[in-house]
């Protein structure tokens, strides 16, 4: 697989003739810029992923070899596609609304089944803001846990309060 920076030293080198220390110290790019096919150009071996690797896993790969796209093949070594790193953020472009609609059903209504509607949760950026008053004090820390959790969210504001008649657990 040729990528960009497979390119680069063949684009650099053709404008300015680097000196004889320059080319001793970027051998590699030295001769990638000579190349005249695929094979002399390339980075071999490949760095690829299976199918079923779990996007923390290509991302985390990606990131520690320096690269921008990376292959997904089969067992036989067959290409199935391409993961590239906007194929990663993907994830964690969600709109404001559809991450608080999302906090509101999975978070609130089941950590507080009786104090739901006093709940608001904000998002604005990525960043959630939750406010209202609940009536167990142990499930506030948990809520921001889990908040922070869902895909999306860059960051939680937790300002619940306990309701000062009921510090018990909520029913």
């Amino acid at each position: 697989m040729v990528s960009e920076a497979d390119l680069l030293p063949k684009e650099e080198f053709h404008e300015h003739r680097p000196g004889i220390i320059e080319q001793m110290r970027r051998l590699g790019d030295t001769g990638k810029a000579g190349s005249v096919r695929a094979e002399e150009l390339m980075t071999s071996p490949a760095v690829t992923v299976r199918p079923d690797a779990t996007l923390p896993q290509a991302a985390r790969l990606m990131a520690e070899r320096h690269i921008k796209r990376l292959p997904v093949v089969d067992a036989d070594g067959t290409i199935k596609g391409i993961v590239s790193r906007a194929d990663l953020l993907k994830v964690f472009l969600r709109s404001d609304d559809e991450l608080a609609a999302e906090i509101h059903h999975e978070v609130v209504e089941q950590l507080f089944p009786v104090s739901r509607r006093t709940v608001k949760v904000d998002v604005t950026h990525g960043i959630v803001t939750l406010t209202g008053r609940v009536r167990d004090a142990h499930r506030i820390p948990l809520a921001a846990r889990l908040v922070q959790a869902v895909e999306g969210v860059v960051g939680v504001r937790n300002h619940l309060e306990v309701l000062p008649s009921a510090p018990g657990n909520e029913a």
